[in-house]
Formats: structure tokens, C-alpha cells, sequence
């Protein structure tokens, strides 16, 4: 075992899109000496995970939503828009993106996003405080164990250790694992097949569809978002064949508007929905008259919002009801209700950008024909006499015989495994096997966390300094904070699970150092676990901030400032100032004994407070910096 004790040590398992934003966040909070390691399996994927990597994702394949949306920091909302337009090195970049002037309500391509968050990282390491680093390593964790001290972690090819396997010793560990792959039943004969695409965002995937004769007949598994991205990428080449989009909804998204702008409604609770859940049709019926009426009440008191984005104001309006909502559904009841309106939820959440529907629409116009919905549930795949691809699909009740197509290449959508208990990453097994990690009892997604993202054990309890970002939390984010379909681990969700889970991660290694609370536990991590909000420390926590109201709110005020602050210089000049306002609030009578404790538990309780403020989607992002008071904060160039 590798262990080492010149500064605190955080492993972040996973450099995709919430490893790094979680590794920015550590590297702009920490007050003190601290590495933060950035581990990933994929060499491709860093600063990218699946969504974004450059190999999967060509040039015509645009965010769902407005290039505005796509900054990495909740606080500042056009830092993308910026990147893109006055930071990025375009060499290399084709027409019409070489010369291409971004907009908030327009498109971006997905591959760019790889390299602002690259160098947003870049930036976070080198206005680190002295003694904060990052070191970005290869290899896959395998296994960890809790100990009285910290983790220790088995890492299989670290540095590019061809397979080797080594246990290496970290205070903490930060588990973004990413999506995990589910292998779809009815592709069991054809996973190998030429003509079957499995995954369209791998560059092989992308090469057989780039490579695909014009007048293939063509069909994708799925009509959600990331099947307009196939879809689109052939039509822009000049698909003539026939694309058959086979959908179990039938959903189909709706287009922004040009001058779309997030903005967040208030609607009072759906009452009818909070009532006691009898069966899955009385309850449907009771949440379509609420959904309605509500939808009703958005246009009538808000004519000023086009018809498209209706929905997605009252879904957003209607998130802090849902987890009261959610208690009333049994878990059996609760699972089959988040598989079956899945899609729909999500086309209900958002709309795509027009530069993807566009083509898309056109498409499906009885003029042009190319692209057409089938929907139905595929059964099966298989090799036909012919050569091609036989594709089955169910159809709705109403129709007896199952529908069979036969297509010259099938691409199946990216078919994620949401239930924890299912997947097949040795991380995750092993982690289930030792009860360190519990797939979500009441949705069946992702697995149990508490309310800071630390992962519970079979006891219910946080297993150690563990913590979950990203999709791992998605079940959590559903029945926790009331985030409904892709939002439980998009980009929105995932910028306010960095903050929480790096400013948690630091206040558990700022407290757990403390010798004074050594009556709180033999360890460091008995000492930090007691200063969670579960334990008898949170009462302190509470009369620290009734006491000096005043002054404790001007703390507050600071600490969202350094938080928010990417510059060094700027953030160190924060720092002293909140350090001087926080030991005024220790009082002039305390004993020199507790001044220490209670400074750092002071400044534990400005810093939590300081994050609910910055972390608060009451309402939307641009309303958040002008009330918090953000507009006037420099950030470092490049």
C-alpha cells in the first residue's frame, strides 16, 4: 500500500464532465495544502466523459440546449459563451464554426465542451492557492476500503501501469463513474454485426454512419435526443433512404424558441397530487387535471411565454412539490412509473435547439418523408436471409401483428443501466458486495447518498469520506430535490453537486483536523462525521448563526465571493477578509482554549450557508449572480 502524509489527498474517480467540475471546485475552495488527484480510465473521455469527447461527437452534433446553458459555474453564466468566442483556439475548426459568432439562445458543437472544460481546469490549478495541486492520472478503480484513517483505493493501471494493480492511500474519494452501459436483450444476436451500431457516440459508430451508402434504409432504437444527433448527422450528409426512429412513446421534442431564456414560474403545490396513492390510473388521472390546470394558469398569467416552453415552466415550477409528491407513490409503483414516461418526462423538461430540429422536422414533413416514428417497443434483431437486419417491433395493444423492418443498419440508442444492482464496473460490485454502496431503494437508480452526496452503507448510515457526483445520484436528485428525467444528472444538476460535494469534502478535512474535537471520536473521521449536519455538533452550528446576525450574514456574503472567485489574488484578499470578520464573531469573552474549535466551526456554518445560497434554484442562474451580488468579479484570463 502507497501512503503519504505531505498534504490531505482527494481522489476523484472519473474526469468526465462531474469529476472535473467537481476537481475545479476543490482546487478554488481549498483554503489550505491539498492534492487533488483526477483519476480516469479513458484517455479520451478526460474533460469529456461520453457526451463530449471529440472522437463521438462530429462537428454538427450541438448541445440539446442554448450555448448560454453550457457554463461549467452556475454563478457565471455566459463563462462558455465567453470561452467560445474570445478564448478558444479555433485552428482547425471548419466552416461555419471557424468564424462563428455564439449567442446565448444559440448552438455550439459538443466537441468544444472537451476543451473548455480542459481549460477551465487548467485555469482552477494555476490560481490554486501555494500547496494546492492536481494531478491528472490513467487507470481504473477496481475495489476501496474504509479505514479509521482515510481510503484506501485499488487502482488497476495507475500512471498507465499496463494492468497492474496498486492500493493507494486518500483522505477522501469523489466517485463520478459516469453512465453505466446497459447491453440491450433484443441485440443479443447482433451485438458483433457489422450492421448494427451500438454505441453511435464511439468514433467507430461515428465512421459507419459517416460511411453509410445514401439510400440505406436506416433504423435507431429510440426518439429521444440522442437519436436526432444520428438521425441529423445523416440527413446533413444527404440521406435519401428511409430512417425509421422506433419509439415506445412516440415522443417527439419540441424546438426553443429563437429568443428563449430560462426563467423560473411560480405556481402554488398541486394539492391533488399530495393525496394518498390508490392505484397508477386514479393517480394519473388526478396528476393530468393538476398538469393541465396548471399549464392553463402559465398561459393565461403569462402570455408573454411561447407555447413550447409551457411545460417546461410548470415542470420546473413544479420540482420543489415532487418529493412530497413522491412519498405517496409505493417504490414498486414509483420504479414502473419512472420507466414508463421516462422520454416523456424529459420532452416535457426540455425542448433542442433549432439547429438539430430543423433538419429533423423537415424530415418528417409527409413532403419530404425520410425520417419516420414507429411506435413500439423492438423485440428483437437478427440476421435476415437477405443480409440486412430484420428489426421486430411490438406495436401498441390496438395492433396484433408485430411490425418487422428490414434495415441496412440499425444504431441503438445509448442504452444507459440505471440500476446500480445491474452493473458490471468492478468498482461498483465489489463496493455492493461489502455494503459500502447500496443501489436506491425507492427508484431503482443509482445508489443511496445522504444529503451532502456521501454514500450510505446497508445500515443507512455515511460509509466514511465517500462521496457520489453525477449520475450515481440520480435516484437521490429524483425523490431528494424533485429533478425528473436527463435533469437528475445534467450539467444544471451536476454544477450544484460540485460545490456541495468539494465544500463537504474540505470542511470534513478543515474539522477532522481539529485536536479540540477529539471528544467527538477516537479518529478523524469519527471527529469529521460528527460535525455533519446528523450529528449533536449541528446544534452549535445553529446558534453560531443566530448569534451576530449581522455579522454572520457580512461572512456569509464574503464566503460566497471566494467561492465564486477564479483569481488567486482576488480570492486571497477575500480570504483575509473573512478570516478577520469571522474571529470577531467568536466574542470577546470566548476562552482562548475554544477559539480555534469555534473559529473553524464559525466557519464551517458561514461556508454551508454560503453554498445553499450559491447552490439555490428557487431561481434561474442570471437571477442568482445579480442577487448575490456577483457582477463585478474578475476572473483570470484564459
Amino acid at each position: 500500500m502507497i501512503q503519504t502524509a505531505v498534504r490531505p489527498r482527494i481522489l476523484v474517480v472519473g474526469a468526465g464532465l462531474a469529476g472535473t467540475a467537481t476537481a475545479i471546485r476543490l482546487l478554488c475552495f481549498a483554503r489550505g495544502p491539498l492534492e487533488v488527484v483526477l483519476l480516469e480510465r479513458r484517455a479520451d473521455y478526460r474533460c469529456a466523459g461520453v457526451a463530449y469527447h471529440r472522437d463521438g461527437n462530429p462537428w454538427d452534433h450541438v448541445f440539446n440546449v442554448q450555448a448560454g446553458r453550457m457554463s461549467a459555474f452556475r454563478e457565471d453564466v455566459l463563462d462558455f459563451v465567453r470561452w467560445a468566442n474570445g478564448e478558444a483556439d479555433r485552428s482547425g475548426w471548419p466552416v461555419p464554426w471557424s468564424d462563428f459568432e455564439f449567442v446565448e439562445q444559440g448552438p455550439a458543437p459538443r466537441r468544444i465542451f472537451q476543451d473548455y472544460l480542459a481549460e477551465r481546469l487548467e485555469q482552477a490549478r494555476r490560481e490554486a492557492l501555494v500547496g494546492v495541486v492536481l494531478v491528472e492520472v490513467d487507470g481504473e478503480a477496481v475495489d476501496l476500503d474504509v479505514g479509521a484513517d482515510g481510503v484506501a483505493v485499488t487502482v488497476r493501471g495507475y500512471g498507465a501501469r499496463s494492468g497492474a494493480e496498486e492500493v493507494l492511500w486518500f483522505d477522501e474519494v469523489v466517485l463520478a463513474t459516469g453512465l453505466e452501459l446497459r447491453e440491450p436483450a433484443f441485440a443479443a444476436d447482433v451485438l458483433g454485426h457489422a450492421s448494427f451500431v451500438r454505441d453511435p457516440y464511439s468514433a467507430a459508430g461515428v465512421r459507419t454512419l459517416a460511411g453509410l451508402a445514401p439510400e440505406a434504409t436506416v433504423v435507431i432504437v429510440g426518439s429521444v435526443l440522442s437519436a436526432y444527433d444520428s438521425a441529423a448527422l445523416l440527413l446533413r450528409q444527404g440521406h435519401t433512404g428511409t430512417i425509421h426512429l422506433i419509439s415506445g412513446s412516440g415522443t417527439i421534442f419540441r424546438t426553443y424558441p429563437d429568443d428563449h431564456e430560462h426563467d423560473v414560474v411560480r405556481l402554488p403545490c398541486p394539492r391533488e397530487l399530495l393525496k394518498p396513492y390508490r392505484d397508477r390510473d386514479e393517480f394519473l388521472a388526478r396528476l393530468r387535471s393538476e398538469w393541465d390546470a396548471a399549464c392553463a394558469v402559465v398561459a393565461r398569467d403569462h402570455p408573454d411565454i411561447d407555447p413550447a416552453v409551457v411545460t417546461e415552466r410548470v415542470a420546473k415550477a413544479w420540482e420543489p412539490y415532487c418529493p412530497e409528491v413522491i412519498e405517496q407513490i409505493p417504490s414498486a409503483e414509483l420504479r414502473s412509473l419512472l420507466d414508463e414516461f421516462g422520454t416523456a418526462i424529459s420532452a416535457l423538461r426540455v425542448c433542442a435547439v433549432e439547429y438539430t430540429m430543423s433538419v429533423i422536422e423537415h424530415a418528417m414533413l409527409p413532403s419530404d418523408g425520410r425520417l419516420r416514428l414507429v411506435v413500439g417497443r423492438v423485440e428483437a434483431i437478427a440476421p435476415s436471409e437477405s443480409g440486412r437486419l430484420a428489426v421486430v417491433v411490438a406495436r401498441p395493444p390496438e395492433s396484433q401483428d408485430p411490425q418487422v423492418i428490414e434495415a441496412d443498419l440499425v444504431v441503438s440508442n445509448f442504452a444507459r443501466e440505471p440500476d446500480y444492482g445491474r452493473v458490471t464496473q468492478p468498482l461498483w460490485r465489489n463496493l455492493q458486495a461489502k455494503g459500502l454502496a447500496v443501489p436506491h431503494r425507492r427508484t431503482g437508480r443509482g445508489v443511496e447518498v445522504d444529503a451532502h452526496g456521501r454514500l450510505l452503507g446497508r445500515d443507512g448510515e455515511p460509509i466514511g469520506p465517500v462521496f457520489a457526483a453525477g449520475v450515481p445520484r440520480e435516484g437521490d436528485e429524483i425523490v431528494r430535490n424533485g429533478r425528473t428525467g436527463a435533469f437528475a444528472f445534467n450539467l444544471a444538476t451536476i454544477k450544484n453537486q460540485s460545490i456541495t460535494v468539494a465544500a463537504h469534502a474540505l470542511e470534513l478535512l478543515e474539522l477532522g483536523e481539529l485536536g479540540e474535537l477529539g471528544e467527538l471520536g477516537d479518529s478523524r473521521r469519527a471527529a469529521a462525521d460528527e460535525s455533519a449536519d446528523e450529528s449533536a455538533d449541528t446544534e452549535e452550528f445553529g446558534n453560531i448563526g443566530q448569534a451576530g446576525r449581522t455579522g454572520f450574514d457580512e461572512a456569509v456574503v464574503l464566503e460566497v465571493r471566494r467561492l465564486a472567485t477564479r483569481a488567486r489574488a482576488e480570492r486571497e484578499l477575500l480570504a483575509a477578509r473573512l478570516d478577520a470578520r469571522i474571529r470577531t464573531l467568536g466574542g470577546p469573552h470566548a476562552a482562548v482554549a475554544d477559539a480555534s474549535r469555534r473559529e473553524r466551526l464559525v466557519r464551517a456554518a458561514v461556508n454551508r450557508a454560503a453554498v445553499e445560497r450559491l447552490t439555490d434554484v428557487s431561481v434561474t442562474p442570471r437571477q442568482l449572480r445579480r442577487r448575490l451580488g456577483l457582477a463585478g468579479i474578475e476572473h483570470p484570463e484564459g
